[in-house]
């Protein structure tokens, strides 16, 4: 099945991120930072089928080399925040060859990236199979733009603010207000879902000229009304460690999630079948002037009294099918009991409430697979933060600056997270106020509750079963009565 993937974040500064790692990772290459002074080495990685550096015309024959081309970014990004590139990836189609799909890559790169000035540096993953089998592609762009004349462009202008009488407004030190306005759209949420779009309809146009039936779609679950939960990522070490065959806690939380979603498409298409044959018998009954509160019990049993006659008729099996139709019968009386179901009209409106019990199930459990993410996330940044509280004691106990040197050295990973977790949390309002083992117990009733909703989930289906064996079977009963009025009128 054609799946849809398209993503895109930034690699920034600020986040502890270096565009030459980032782009020596995307390429299993060996790149000198001359930012940090280091080596970026992924020599090692695997998977990687194809590289190119893409870019308008009057960009430097330079910048086409990778190492180039990113230590001129890190060079030109002054701020030690800076964000530096944007890095987008989305899914390749198994349908097609590996030549099919970096042709259509490159051509996409080109009408939407370059066409808008950007530089696009490329990179083709096909993991081993073994791992999993989902061909994709990276693409790093500089935030940065690049002038016409081979420069460097700004990445925001200012606008400065005026009152009504056209005198400049201050702020608290004197100085003139302004608003940042970013002189490209490359970063706006407009953009980006048009890219998204323009890459499902290049796939599907390709789709469609190889005469498949295959098609993907860019819009959210929500937006396309699929009532399904996005599952969570995964990441290489998680893919890896279940393709070993070892269970892995984000690995069983996407096959519950998996089964789930399968199961909420499946009884969908299974309420439309029985609102449609509801719709059929409702308008036979009003044709016909002839319908009652006991109509559906009658159906049922004038049915499985035929069958039973039609066994009767057989020696072998007989007893067998016969006790096998009463088992049946009785199981959709004893339901129609007990949830009051007498007519028609009632079955219809029980059947539209299971609709929307389906359809709170779905919103449900995406707002619990949403603070799930939120909450492990949080985990993960309170562990950085505590991570670093100690290397930072060390530090303020230090007198000499030398001393203070040599420990951020030695734990530059460590004091990176530590920062990025303080600013995050901070800005969460969390720091201090939430603890490890309060967001674990959170985490886990979660999980728990996604369990439970599971269970919902099953319950669910088997009422959806009843339902439809009682519809399948009242559909019967009556082409069975036309049937014989049929014959009788022909005698």
């Amino acid at each position: 099945m054609a799946i849809y993937h398209f993503h895109v974040t930034q690699v920034s500064r600020g986040k502890g991120q270096s565009a030459i790692a980032a782009a020596a990772y995307r390429a299993g290459e060996r790149l000198q930072d001359h930012y940090y002074g280091e080596y970026a080495d992924y020599t090692a990685k695997g998977g990687v089928v194809y590289t190119e550096i893409i870019a308008p015309d009057y960009v430097s024959e330079s910048f086409r080399d990778k190492e180039t081309l990113w230590n001129e970014v890190e060079r030109v990004e002054k701020h030690p925040k800076a964000q530096l590139a944007y890095s987008f990836d989305f899914a390749l189609m198994n349908e097609f060859s590996m030549e099919e799909n970096i042709i259509l890559a490159k051509r996409f790169i080109k009408e939407n990236f370059i066409a808008k000035g950007m530089i696009a540096d490329m990179a083709v993953h096909k993991p081993d199979k073994k791992e999993i089998d989902n061909p994709h592609v990276h693409v790093l762009c500089p935030i940065r733009p690049m002038n016409t004349d081979g420069t460097w462009g700004e990445k925001q202008r200012r606008e400065y603010l005026f009152d009504e009488d056209g005198k400049p407004v201050l702020d608290g030190r004197g100085h003139q207000k302004f608003n940042a306005v970013p002189t490209t759209d490359w970063g706006r949420p407009e953009t980006l879902e048009a890219w998204r779009k323009a890459w499902a309809d290049m796939v599907n146009e390709e789709f469609q000229k190889k005469g498949m039936l295959e098609r993907i779609d860019h819009r959210s679950y929500e937006a396309q009304e699929i009532m399904l939960i996005p599952q969570i990522h995964e990441g290489p070490n998680v893919r890896k460690m279940e393709a070993k065959g070892i269970r892995t806690e984000k690995g069983s939380l996407n096959r519950l999630i998996k089964e789930i979603n399968q199961g909420i498409l499946l009884l969908k298409e299974k309420v439309k079948d029985i609102m449609d044959v509801i719709s059929e018998l409702s308008e036979e009954m009003h044709r016909n002037e002839k319908s009652t509160k006991s109509d559906l019990s009658q159906c049922l049993q004038k049915y499985f009294a035929d069958r039973n006659e039609t066994a009767e008729s057989y020696n072998y099996g007989k007893n067998k099918a016969r006790k096998t139709n009463l088992k049946k019968m009785a199981e959709l009386l004893v339901y129609l009991e007990e949830h009051h179901i007498s007519s028609i009209e009632e079955l219809n409106k029980h059947v539209r409430d299971k609709k929307a019990e389906l359809g709170i199930l779905g919103q449900v459990n995406r707002r619990k697979k949403a603070d799930i993410a939120r909450s492990k996330e949080n985990l993960r940044y309170l562990n950085w933060y505590e991570e670093g509280i100690p290397v930072i004691g060390e530090i303020e106990k230090r007198k000499f600056n030398k001393a203070k040197e040599r420990i951020k050295a030695e734990n530059g990973d460590t004091l990176r997270r530590y920062h990025i977790a303080k600013r995050i949390l901070t800005e969460r309002e969390l720091l201090g106020k939430m603890d490890k083992t309060t967001l674990q117990q959170k985490i886990s009733s979660l999980e728990t509750e996604a369990k439970e909703n599971y269970a919902q989930y099953k319950s669910l289906a088997r009422d959806i079963k009843q339902l439809q064996d009682i519809c399948m079977f009242s559909k019967k009963t009556k082409e069975q009565k036309r049937q014989r009025t049929k014959e009788e009128n022909s005698l």
